[in-house]
């Protein structure tokens, strides 16, 4: 619900979220490194550590991430093109989003509010993103014949300066102030609302982004390919 009211939101006045809430900073830096450094905080090193040596179960999570739900999605947009419910870029736009990772930030806080296993999450988040920047780009040109390439510099920038430093940075606090490892628990759902808050105003940023551009298509279609999202979602 939250997620669709921020993306009507962003439909109904776009330049807010585009421009003058900062978007580059607000929604790209500080939203982004709030969420790590508070899982940063809660997380214990011995859960990142043995989330790292579970190695059939990364094995598993990155081979269903990136070639069974873009093969699944590529077969799905196919058939809605061919029905002529959803115009070409879309329906591209939909396997080229299923190519590439998901941004760490939005696993994380997605996990933790189903409580799941957020050690887990982050590494493979991670190194979704890292092996995302050799095979994105192959997955593309195989399904979509077209090329594409990644800056690796700054993939690894982006991923030190704003998964990486907040993380180890919440490290250092969980373990040398206990007292605030300690109102972090005692405040744990307050504290996961605000990180979904966070996800939700980057969502809303994004969005804000999309509909104040010139491009080819309506929103009733953009609507339209969300609600397919949500469908497959399911």
């Amino acid at each position: 619900l939250l997620l669709l009211t921020a993306i009507l939101l962003a439909y109904a006045y776009p330049p807010l979220g585009a421009k003058y809430l900062a978007p580059k900073v607000t929604a790209t830096w500080i939203a982004v490194v709030l969420i790590f450094l508070l899982s940063g905080i809660k997380i214990k090193s011995e859960e990142l550590s043995k989330a790292f040596q579970s190695f059939r179960f990364n094995l598993f999570v990155q081979c269903f991430n990136f070639l069974v739900v873009s093969s699944v999605v590529y077969g799905f947009s196919r058939l809605v093109l061919h029905l002529g419910v959803l115009n070409r870029s879309l329906a591209d736009g939909m396997v080229i989003s299923a190519c590439v990772p998901i941004t760490i930030n939005m696993v994380l806080v997605l996990t933790n509010s189903a409580n799941g296993d957020e050690a887990a999450a982050i590494f493979n988040a991670a190194f979704g993103n890292l092996t995302g920047v050799f095979l994105s780009p192959a997955l593309i040109l195989m399904y979509l014949g077209v090329q594409g390439a990644v800056d690796l510099g700054t993939v690894f920038f982006k991923l030190g300066m704003k998964v990486v430093l907040p993380l180890a940075v919440g490290q250092l606090i969980h373990k040398f102030s206990p007292k605030t490892v300690n109102f972090v628990k005692t405040n744990k759902a307050k504290f996961s609302k605000a990180q979904e808050y966070c996800l939700i105003f980057i969502v809303y940023t994004v969005f804000c982004k999309t509909f104040s551009r010139e491009i080819d298509t309506t929103a009733g279609d953009a609507f339209v390919m969300i609600a397919f999202v949500f469908v497959l979602l399911l």
